[in-house]
């Protein structure tokens, strides 16, 4: 087995990684739960979260903590889906990587 042909192998996945990487970081992610939009990126930052205020009443901050949190959950597991289909090729066998 040719190890200069192996290295240069290992090196082009691990461009084809860090291109796959680059590419999730930049993809915007939205989710919408009720009256609460919350907008991310594809490194897990919470880029925007807008709330319909004419659908509130004073009484519901509690309700909207939780649709917040159900939003934002949501918004990283899109992420994780994307991830996942874009880097299991490189990733297979090597869980917790990304």
């Amino acid at each position: 087995m040719n190890i200069q042909a192996i290295m240069k192998q290992a090196q082009k996945m691990q461009k084809d990684m860090m291109t796959a990487k680059e590419e999730i970081d930049n993809m915007e992610f939205e989710s919408t739960n009720s009256f609460v939009t919350v907008k991310g990126n594809g490194k897990k930052e919470i880029t925007k979260i807008t709330i319909d205020s004419e659908s509130l009443d004073k009484d519901d901050i509690e309700m909207l903590e939780d649709i917040i949190l159900v939003a934002v959950n949501d918004l990283n597991k899109q992420v994780d889906k994307v991830t996942e289909q874009k880097m299991g090729k490189y990733t297979q066998g090597m869980p917790g990587l990304f």
